[in-house]
C-alpha cells in the first residue's frame, strides 16, 4: 500500500525521538567516566606552597617576552564534553532529505510499484457463451478444458470456469410412442456458460 504524507511524517517524528533518546543514553552513560573536581580548599586541605619559578634571563630588546600564561589546556567538563559529542555526532548521523527529496523518492517507489503490479497482473475479461465440458478419463466432466475452448472462441489464450450449467440429451429412440425407456438412452451434459479469460 502508499504511505500518505501523514504517514511519513509521523515515521519521521519516530525516528528523531529514537535518534534524540539513544543520544541521550549516551551521554549519560559517558557522564560517568566525567573527571570530578573539587577544589582542595573546600574540603579544609590546605595546598601545598608554590614553588617559585626559576629566574629567567631578562629579555633582550630584540626578543619579545615569553608569553606569561600557560598554553590553554582542554576543560574536561561537561559543557566541553556536550561540544565535542555535537561536533562528533554531525558525522555520525544521517544527512536529513529536504521535503522535495523526501517527496520524489516517495514517487520514485509508486511508480516502480506501480510498473511491478502491471507486469504482475495480466488482462483478463469475463465472456458469456456455452461450451461443452468434456467427459475426462475418469467420468468426470472436465470444464476447465470448456472454459479454454469458450475463451479460445472468443480470441483470449485459456479460461478458467465462472458458471456452469447442465442439461439432459437423449436419443431420438425416447420419442418412439410405447418404448421403454433405458438408462442408456439419456446422459447428462455439463456446459461452461461464463468464464473469466486471459
Amino acid at each position: 500500500m502508499v504511505d500518505r504524507p501523514g504517514n511519513l511524517i509521523a515515521q519521521s517524528r519516530t525516528q528523531a525521538a529514537t535518534v534524540g533518546a539513544a543520544l541521550l543514553m549516551w551521554m549519560i552513560a559517558a557522564g560517568a567516566g566525567w573527571p570530578q573536581t573539587v577544589p582542595p580548599s573546600s574540603l579544609g586541605v590546605q595546598e601545598p606552597a608554590q614553588q617559585a619559578a626559576p629566574d629567567r634571563p631578562a629579555p633582550q630588546q630584540g626578543e619579545s617576552a615569553p608569553s606569561s600564561t600557560p598554553a590553554r589546556e582542554d576543560n574536561p567538563g561537561l559543557l566541553n564534553e556536550l561540544g565535542k559529542m555535537f561536533q562528533n555526532s554531525l558525522s555520525i548521523l544521517p544527512t536529513l532529505k529536504s521535503p522535495g527529496e523526501t517527496i520524489d523518492d516517495f514517487n520514485a517507489r509508486a511508480k516502480d510499484t506501480g510498473e511491478t503490479l502491471s507486469r504482475l497482473a495480466k488482462p483478463s475479461s469475463m465472456v458469456a457463451g456455452r461450451m461443452i465440458c468434456p467427459v475426462s478419463a475418469n467420468g468426470a466432466p472436465d470444464c476447465k478444458l470448456g472454459a479454454d475452448k469458450l475463451c479460445q472462441a472468443k480470441g483470449f489464450k485459456q479460461g478458467k470456469s465462472l458458471n456452469t450449467n447442465s442439461a439432459e440429451t437423449c436419443s431420438a429412440k425416447v420419442l418412439i410412442p410405447g418404448r421403454v425407456r433405458k438408462p442408456e438412452d439419456c446422459r447428462t451434459d455439463n456446459y461452461v456458460t461464463s468464464a473469466l479469460c486471459q
